[in-house]
Order: structure tokens, then sequence, then C-alpha cells
């Protein structure tokens, strides 16, 4: 099916003569001229093969046309000169009269203009973008397409890292050597986790949950795509659109999302919230998609795909500045764990943003009025707020002097307003609430970068894939050295213990164990046998010698526990 639309002011009409044998048959007046004023003329042509699902193709896209036109007038027009492929008469008659009947219903003023005849007519196109529109509507063809499976398989393959331009200590490197993750252009810029990386990737989550859990956030999840109208109301569509991956499902517009506030905002609307219940605090380890330039994707710094270690906190005005120190204080215990030093800014309005000057006035007020409570030292950056509210960015600094932007705090007053969140005060009534924005790890990919590149791959023990390894000096010493790993695994019961029993000298079991950068390299030997004792490696340090099981596992335990650096 092929049709022409035609926005017009008017058109008018008049059977001649007859076009083919048995024409349809016409009362008097359908004999006669007729004219319609501001209609949408579909010049309709039906064609071979055409059934109801293309009519209804074709009755949901005049719909749209007419909606978007506003048009309330529709003329259906047969015109054969659209196709050289013209169904049957009698069926093409029968679903021009089925569109007729259905755009009634729909609620349109339709006049369907003879069909069978030669007809003389004359119309005015209103000249608008819109005015002239053409589409066709055809059945869908299904058949075995024929793939190059060996030149897609060349496609998708993994490319080799090219090393030559990059420092020794990149995390690139790094996650290479210990087997931490890869990249694929099957999904371009999104990382693959192997299970060494996947353990420090839980481990980080693990820390966080038990932090935020102590701090009073209750751990949500939300959906991966909302409908476009969601972005809309946020505001993301206007200032994020273009950076977003957009979907059609049910004719209805998604986007993957790239942020999880508005997801957390839903949560908060399921029901009617009191005072009593503020501040509520949505944590979310959610994964987002973001389209970016390939020329600013580096390695897991910048991806397409990451996970956020996203939270949201409704609060009322007064609660601000409390909140705002318990999350200062939330960043210090993340941080100090990796002896990261830290420094804030004050970011403020931008060019572009959302609300009203004298809201954003009274935003940023508010959060340097908690910033100069905390006593801790910041810089503004003037114009470098998000688009609906100020923040509070934090840069930490690595052990190359590098500073990176990860924390940040930023104060919302204008999402609470398009949403329309609100609680209920003492007295009864409805009140706005203010929402904040907070990430501590920011994305966890490139919080790994940093890290990999800070600690120059020497994870602490508690995060480390694997955290002791257990080697045998001669074949002899085997069954004692798989004797000594199930006891620790009985006092450790989820320590990532491994062994290298393999037949070859102990050097080059030692440095394959060092090359890995594992914490402790356990030696047994005859010696170790005779004592019952363990020849203890520690991670850049010399053996140690005649140390007593006990021991080594209270030392291994308590570190773990303390999630401590060294």
């Amino acid at each position: 099916m092929r049709i022409l639309t035609l926005h017009c002011d008017y058109i008018r009409f008049k059977p001649i003569q007859k076009a083919i044998k048995e024409p349809e048959k016409l009362s008097e007046e359908r004999k006669k001229e007729i004219e319609v004023k501001d209609p949408l003329v579909i010049l309709t042509a039906v064609e071979k093969g055409d059934n109801n699902d293309i009519v209804r193709k074709m009755i949901d896209a005049v719909k749209q046309t007419a909606e978007d036109v506003r048009a309330k007038n529709i003329v259906i027009y047969p015109y054969a000169h659209l196709s050289s492929n013209l169904a049957n008469p009698d069926t093409a008659l029968e679903y021009l009269s089925e569109a007729e009947s259905t755009l009634k219903k729909e609620g349109f003023n339709v006049t369907r203009a003879p069909f069978g005849y030669y007809k003389e007519f004359e119309l005015k196109v209103k000249g608008h973008p819109l005015s002239e529109l053409s589409k066709e509507f055809k059945l869908e063809t299904f058949k075995e397409e024929v793939y190059d499976y060996k030149r897609l398989l060349k496609e998708i393959t993994r490319t080799k890292l090219d090393t030559s331009k990059l420092k020794e200590n990149d995390h690139r490197i790094i996650g290479q050597k210990l087997d931490l993750f890869s990249f694929n252009e099957a999904s371009p810029s999104s990382v693959f986790w192997h299970k060494n990386g996947w353990i420090i990737y839980n481990e980080l989550l693990n820390f966080s949950r038990e932090l935020q859990s102590q701090a009073g956030y209750q751990e949500i999840s939300t959906p991966q795509i909302f409908d476009t109208k969601i972005w809309k109301i946020s505001g993301h569509w206007e200032h994020y659109k273009n950076n977003m991956f957009l979907t059609k499902f049910d004719n209805r517009d998604f986007g993957v999302k790239p942020m999880n506030c508005p997801g957390h905002i839903l949560v908060y609307k399921t029901k009617v919230r009191s005072y009593k219940e503020l501040p509520i605090r949505f944590s979310e380890y959610g994964t987002v998609h973001r389209q970016e330039l390939s020329g600013v994707l580096s390695g897991i710094f910048r991806v397409l795909k990451f996970t956020q270690d996203d939270a949201h906190i409704f609060c009322t005005i007064e609660q601000l500045e409390t909140e705002i120190s318990n999350i200062l204080e939330l960043i210090k215990k993340v941080y100090s764990t990796f002896n990261f030093e830290y420094k804030l800014s004050l970011s403020t309005r931008p060019e572009k943003y959302m609300g009203k000057k004298e809201e954003w006035d009274k935003a940023e007020e508010m959060l340097e009025k908690a910033l100069k409570k905390s006593k801790i030292k910041y810089e503004i950056h003037k114009g470098e707020g998000a688009f609906y509210g100020p923040k509070i960015d934090i840069i930490i600094k690595d052990s190359q002097k590098r500073e990176w932007q990860c924390a940040t705090i930023q104060l919302d007053m204008q999402m609470p307003q398009r949403f329309e969140l609100t609680y209920i005060g003492k007295d009864n009534k409805e009140y706005p609430l203010i929402m904040i924005h907070r990430a501590i790890f920011g994305s966890l990919e490139r919080f790994i970068g940093i890290l990999l590149e800070h600690l120059n791959g020497n994870l602490p023990l508690w995060l480390s894939p694997i955290q002791v390894r257990v080697i045998d000096f001669t074949e002899r010493n085997t069954k004692t050295a798989e004797k000594i790993i199930e006891q620790i695994k009985k006092e450790i019961p989820n320590i990532r213990i491994d062994s290298d029993f393999r037949t070859t000298t102990i050097n080059e079991k030692v440095r394959d164990a060092e090359m890995q950068k594992i914490p402790y390299i356990v030696t047994i030997g005859d010696k170790e046998e005779k004592s019952n004792t363990l020849a203890i490696k520690e991670r850049g340090k010399k053996p140690v010698f005649g140390v007593k099981l006990e021991t080594f596992i209270s030392e291994l335990s308590k570190k773990i526990k303390t999630r401590s650096i060294n």
C-alpha cells in the first residue's frame, strides 16, 4: 500500500465516468461535486499482497500525521497512479472502506471519494513542511541471510593491546598482566570483566554496601530502559538527548538510562511520604549507558557502559547541612582506606541551567554554608554545576600526583518540582523537598583504573584476586602444603588461596607469583615440615622463615577484616 498525504486548505472532487467495469455504486449525493475544507487528503493505492495488518499500519500513520498537522477532517482518495502493482478492485474497496470506518470511530470526520471512477479534482496544498508526505507499507519478508562467518569473526576478534605508547603502570597493561578485564569490538568501549577483575569489582561493592548500610541507606534497583517522557520531565532530554541510546517498543520511544535519578524518584512517588520518614536515602549500584565521542574513550577510565555507586537523598531544607556532613564523612572513610589525598570544589550555576536564578542562588548559598560548617577547605568553580543544581566535587590525588574527580554531591531543587515530590508535614499539609545526588566511587570502572595505577597493581590483601599462594619445594612436600591450605580455609572460609605444585624450580614458582602481584607467597619445604612452620614472602619484602601457622592466620584475618592498605 502506498499513500501520499496532502494537508490542504480545501479539496473539491466529482466523479466523471467509470474507470473499471464494475465501480462502486453511488448515491445521488456522492455523484455531485463534494468540497471538504481544511482536510488531510490521503491519496491511496492498495496493492497486491496487502492485508489487514497493512491497513492497520496505514491507519496508524494517518492518525499520527493528522495529529502532527492538527487536522480533524480526512479525505480518503483512491489514486491508482501511485502504483503499478494494484490489488483486486473488490479487495481495494474493502480495505479503503475499513480505513474509513476505523478513522470515524477514532473521532475524525472522514470523507471517502468514489472508488472506480475517473474524477476531476481541485485542491490547494498549505505548503508547510508536513503538507506533503509519502509513505509505503508492505509485508515484511523473511529470508535466510548468508553470512561470511570468518569475516565477521575477524571483525569482532579482540584487538591486541598496543603498549608502545603506554607507561608501564598504565591500568590497561596491569589489567592484561593480571587477567582482570578485556575489550571486544562486539560491544565497543564496554568492559568484559574476567574472574580476577570481577573479584576486585565485587569487593569494592561489598565495602561500599557495609558503609552505606551503617549510614542508613536503602539499596534499591531500577530498570535500564525508560519511556522518553520520563527524560523529558527530568530535563535530561533537553540537556542529554545526544548522549543517550534510544530505542522503540510497542510504538513508544524509550531511552537506555544515562542516569539513575529518575528511577529513584519514581520509587519515592510510590506512596505518600511523611516528615517522619525523612531523610530517605536510596542507593543503587546502577549500570548506565552514555554515548561518548570515540576520541575521549580511554581503557576503563571512560567507557560507554559503567556502574555508579549512586544515591539520592530526599530531605527537608533543615536536614540539608547534616546530610552533606554525613556524606563528607562517608567520603573520608572510603578515600582514607586507599590513602588518597583529596580536596573539594563548589561548582556553581552553568550557562545552560534549569529553573530560576533565585533558586540557584539559594541552593549555592546552602551548599557553601554546609561546607563552611564542615570546616573543610574548598575552591569555587564558577559555571561548572550540573544543569539542575550546584554541586560539590571531590578531587583525589594519586601516587603520581595526578588529580581525578570521582565523588560528587549535587543539590537538586528542580527535579523535585518537575516530578511534584512532596512530603506531609506535622500539620498534615504538603511541602516540597530537596533531593541530593551523591556518588563516592563515581564510576566503579574508572575508580578501579585509577586504583590500579595509584598502587601500580599492588592491591591490598582484602582486594587482591588471589590473596595467598602456597608452593611446594619438591613433590615430597605437596601433601603437607595441601593440608596447610585446608587449615587456612577452615579458619578463614572466604579466603582466596591457591597453589602452585608444578614440577619446576622454586625460583620460577616465586617469580610467577610475584608477576601476578600476589600479597603472600607461602613456601613449604623439608625444613618447614620438620619444624611445623612456614616460610612467608610478603609482596615487596624479604622472606621470613619459621612463622607459626596460627600467627600467619591471625595476621591474614586482621588485615582482611580491617581492610588494611598495607
